[in-house]
C-alpha cells in the first residue's frame, strides 16, 4: 500500500520547542515508521514555511533581510528534527524554485476552472509602516462570541472563520497599535461554490469513523459559515502571482497558507525529481488506493480539512462550476487529517517570548531524544490538552524507560554474557516459555493496530506491559538461580527465550524510540543498526536558486513487523546502560531556574 506521510510545515520564525514537535513531529514519525515496518511504501514529506509579513516583521526588529533569516532558521530546524529522528523522505522549504512552479500552476488551474474571484476586501494596514498587516497578527473581541483574543481568520473559542474587519476593537500583536483598514483587490478562493463537495468529502470521512471526533465535529462545522477567502496578498516577501497577472500585480503575493499546503505535494513532485524518476509522486497523489495522513496540531485545523481540500477539489474540477483536472491529474483529498491537541508547560501556554518555553535543541543535547520522544508519545495532547511538567518528565524516564525497559536489556544480556558470551542453544521449552513468546507475538497485532489508528499512547502503554510480561517471567523463572550443571540446559533454555522476548520487544518500542532500539541491537550482539535514520544533506536547487539543506535518508532496511527468529551463537558482550537515571532534584531546580531566568 502506498502511503501519504504529510507533515505540517513548520514556521521558519525560530528554533522549535515541544509545543511544536508533540503535535506534528513524533506522531508522524511513530506513524511512518511503523507503516514501514508493516510493509507499506511510505513517502514521508514537509519542509520549513519560509513566507508571510511574520518573516518581514521578525527580520525587521532583528535587523536582517527575510532571506537571512529563514536560511537560518530552515537549517536549524532541519537539523532539529533530524536528530529527533523524524524520518523524512524530503523534508525541504517554500522559498524552493519547485515549490513557487508548483503553487503558481495549481492556482493557474484552479482559476481557469473558476474557483478563483477578483474581488475587494478590506485589509488591515500598520499605521507604522504601512504594510499590510496579516490575519493572525491581528487581534480583538469575536462579533460572535464576545472571545477577547480572537484572531483576524478565526475565533479559537468558537471556531468561526473571521475576518480582520470583523473584530471588535481591533488592535495589532506587533506593536498594540489600532490598524487602519483600506480596499484593496484580491484573488478569493470560492470556497461557497466548493462547499457542497466539502461537505460531501467531510461526511464520507465521517461515515468512516476513523476520524478524531474533534477534528470531524469542527471540520463540518466551519462549512455553517463558508465564504470566499482571499488567497493573496500586499506584501512584498512570498510567492509573486504568475505571468501577466504578476506583471498586473506587482506587489501582490499568495497568502502564505495558501502556498504552504502545497508544500505536500510540491514536496513529493520534489522527492521524485530528486529520485530520477519525476513522475514517481503520481503513485501517491494520483492513485486512488494510495492513503494519505496529514498531521498537525488543532490551530491548523481548518487549513488542513477546509482550505486544502477545497484546492484540491479546484484544481480537479469538482466543485459547482465544474472544470477539469490540470497536469498534474485528479489529487487525492486527505484519508485523514490527524490533529494533535495542545501541550502547555506547567499549566501554561507555551511562549517564547515569555520566557516559557523548552526548546526541542536544549532537551536533544541535555537529556537526548529517546526521554523526549518517550515522554511525548506516552503523555502528549493526542486526543485532549496536555501539560508537560519537568517532575513527570524525569519519573517517566527513571520509572519506565530506565527501571522498565532499560533495566530488563541490561540483565538480560548481562546474564547471558556471564553464563555464555553468546546466544545459547535453547532445550526443550515449558509452558511458561511457550506463553511469554507466544504473549510476546500477539503484541505485534495489538500494538500496530493502534499505531495505524494514531492511538499512540495507547500502542505505547501496551507495549511496556509486554515488557513488564517478560519483566514478570524473569522473575518466575529466576535464570540467576539456575547454577548447577545438571540446570544449564534450562538455563540455556530460558535465557535463550528471555533473548527472543527482549529482541521483539525492541522491535515493537523501534517506532517510538528509535535511537535506544539501535543502542539495544548493539546490546544484543545486533551491528546496532536495526532501523535507518534521517540525515541532514545539503542540496542544490533543482532549477537554478539558491542551494539549501534537506533532511532525507534511505528507509529501505526497516526490519519487518513480525517477531524475528534470533540466532544461536550470535556474541553478546557485557552490556553498557542504554538510558541514564535522571537526578530529580537537579533537573527541576535547574530547568525551573531557567525559566525563571529567560522569563526575567
Amino acid at each position: 500500500m502506498k502511503v501519504l506521510s504529510a507533515v505540517a510545515w513548520p514556521y521558519a520564525n525560530g528554533p522549535r520547542h515541544l509545543g511544536h514537535v508533540a503535535g506534528f513531529g513524533v506522531p508522524s514519525d511513530v506513524f511512518s515508521r511503523y507503516m514501514r515496518m508493516a510493509g507499506h511504501e511510505v513517502l514521508m514529506v514537509s519542509g520549513s514555511d519560509e513566507h508571510g509579513t511574520p518573516i518581514l516583521v521578525l527580520a525587521d526588529t532583528l535587523g536582517t533581510t527575510a532571506r537571512e533569516l529563514v536560511d537560518t532558521h530552515h537549517a536549524t530546524i532541519a537539523h532539529e528534527l533530524a536528530d529527533l529522528g523524524c524520518s523524512y523522505d524530503l523534508y525541504t522549504r517554500t522559498t524552493s524554485r519547485n515549490h513557487y512552479t508548483v503553487v503558481q500552476h495549481l492556482f493557474e488551474q484552479c482559476r481557469a476552472n473558476g474557483y478563483f474571484i477578483e474581488q475587494s476586501q478590506q485589509v488591515a494596514i500598520d499605521p507604522r509602516t504601512g504594510r499590510t498587516l496579516p490575519d493572525r497578527y491581528i487581534e480583538g473581541t469575536c462579533p460572535i462570541c464576545g472571545y477577547e483574543e480572537a484572531r483576524g481568520d478565526q475565533c479559537d473559542n468558537c471556531g468561526n472563520q473571521l475576518e480582520p474587519s470583523d473584530l471588535k476593537e481591533p488592535r495589532s500583536k506587533v506593536d498594540g497599535a489600532t490598524p487602519q483598514f483600506g480596499e484593496t483587490e484580491h484573488f478569493f478562493l470560492d470556497l461557497p461554490a466548493l462547499a457542497g463537495a466539502l461537505r460531501a468529502y467531510l461526511e464520507g470521512r465521517e461515515e468512516t469513523g476513523t476520524w478524531r471526533p474533534n477534528v470531524i465535529n469542527f471540520s463540518l462545522n466551519i462549512l455553517e459559515d463558508i465564504r470566499p477567502r482571499a488567497m493573496t496578498r500586499d506584501i512584498d516577501w512570498g510567492i509573486p502571482l504568475p505571468g501577466e497577472l504578476g506583471e498586473k500585480y506587482p506587489t501582490k503575493r499568495f497568502y502564505v497558507w495558501f502556498d504552504a499546503v502545497i508544500g505536500y505535494l510540491s514536496a513529493s513532485i520534489e522527492w521524485a525529481r530528486r529520485q530520477g524518476d519525476p513522475e514517481l509522486w503520481r503513485q501517491w497523489w494520483n492513485d486512488p488506493e494510495a492513503l494519505s495522513y496529514y498531521f498537525m496540531g488543532k490551530d491548523n485545523i481548518t487549513f488542513h480539512s477546509q482550505i486544502w481540500p477545497a484546492e484540491l477539489l479546484s484544481y480537479a474540477g469538482k466543485g459547482a462550476k465544474g472544470g477539469a483536472p490540470g497536469e498534474y491529474g485528479e489529487l487525492n483529498l486527505p484519508t485523514e487529517v490527524v490533529s494533535s491537541e495542545f501541550l502547555t508547560m506547567e499549566s501554561r501556554a507555551f511562549s517564547s517570548s515569555r520566557g516559557h518555553v523548552v526548546y526541542v535543541r536544549h532537551v536533544l543535547e541535555d537529556y537526548g531524544p529517546d526521554a523526549l520522544r518517550y515522554y511525548i508519545c506516552a503523555a502528549g495532547p493526542e486526543n485532549q490538552d496536555a501539560d508537560f511538567t519537568w517532575p513527570d518528565f524525569v519519573r517517566r524516564n527513571n520509572s519506565e524507560l530506565v527501571g522498565g525497559w532499560g533495566n530488563l536489556v541490561n540483565r538480560t544480556a548481562s546474564m547471558v554474557a556471564k553464563n555464555f558470551g553468546q546466544v545459547p542453544e535453547p532445550g526443550p521449552l515449558e509452558e511458561i516459555d511457550e506463553r511469554i513468546l507466544a504473549h510476546v507475538r500477539e503484541g505485534f497485532t495489538e500494538i500496530g493496530s493502534l499505531i495505524g489508528r494514531h492511538r499512540q499512547k495507547a500502542a505505547l502503554a501496551a507495549a511496556m506491559r509486554v515488557v513488564a510480561e517478560v519483566n514478570k517471567y524473569v522473575t518466575d523463572t529466576e535464570p540467576f538461580r539456575l547454577k548447577g550443571e545438571d540446570q544449564r540446559e534450562r538455563l540455556a533454555t530460558v535465557l535463550h527465550t528471555l533473548l527472543q522476548a527482549v529482541s521483539d520487544c525492541n522491535l515493537l518500542l523501534a517506532p517510538f524510540i528509535p535511537h535506544a532500539a539501535n543502542r539495544v541491537d548493539a546490546v544484543l550482539g545486533g551491528e546496532g543498526q536495526l532501523v535507518p535514520m534521517p540525515r541532514v544533506e545539503d542540496v542544490e536547487d533543482l532549477d537554478g536558486g539558491p542551494g539549501y539543506p534537506v533532511i532525507t535518508g534511505d528507509y529501505t532496511a526497516f526490519p519487518v513487523w513480525e517477531s524475528t527468529p534470533i540466532t544461536v551463537g550470535t556474541v553478546i558482550g557485557k552490556p553498557k546502560p542504554v538510558f541514564a537515571k535522571l537526578d530529580a532534584e537537579t533537573v527541576v531546580d535547574t530547568e525551573r531556574a531557567a525559566m525563571a531566568e529567560d522569563g526575567a
